[in-house]
């Protein structure tokens, strides 16, 4: 039992720290934020599993909460449904540097300033578009991937 019980805040301990922002080895999260000693492996281990069976650490990453870094970019429906609905428009617009679709998809992705985010992807047009046939999921992706 106590081998199961090692094991399990093991694979919590490290499976937490890729999300870290609050302590490298624990990741973000209420364990973190309440147990502020991490000289020991026990108190890493206790932290890391309080965020991980919480369920915390997740609602924190999503909401940029409980010390967690919110993305910049957050991908929804209504951005993937926006490009798939509007391929051609998109594609012209980009081609030109402007247009309402193209002010639309920087409202959709939480683009501050549109301006630039247009020029950029004027310029960067056959990386967003890289074959005649560019799905919805790779232009969005090369789209975000220029913004970001």
């Amino acid at each position: 039992m106590k081998k199961i019980l090692i094991s399990m805040v093991a694979v919590a301990a490290l499976s937490t720290a890729g999300f870290a922002t609050v302590n490298s080895q624990t990741g973000c999260g209420l364990g973190s934020q309440i147990i502020h000693d991490d000289s020991s492996a026990v108190m890493l281990a206790l932290q890391a599993t309080t965020n991980g069976t919480s369920g915390n650490q997740t609602f924190g990453i999503t909401s940029g909460t409980s010390g967690c870094k919110k993305a910049r970019f957050v991908m929804n429906e209504r951005a993937a449904e926006f490009v798939a609905s509007n391929m051609d428009q998109l594609s012209r617009e980009i081609a030109i540097g402007q247009g309402e679709s193209v002010e639309t998809l920087a409202e959709l992705l939480n683009i501050e300033n549109k301006a630039a985010f247009a020029v950029a992807l004027q310029a960067n047009y056959k990386a967003i578009y890289t074959n005649e046939k560019a799905d919805m999921a790779n232009v969005l992706d090369n789209v975000v991937t220029i913004a970001g």
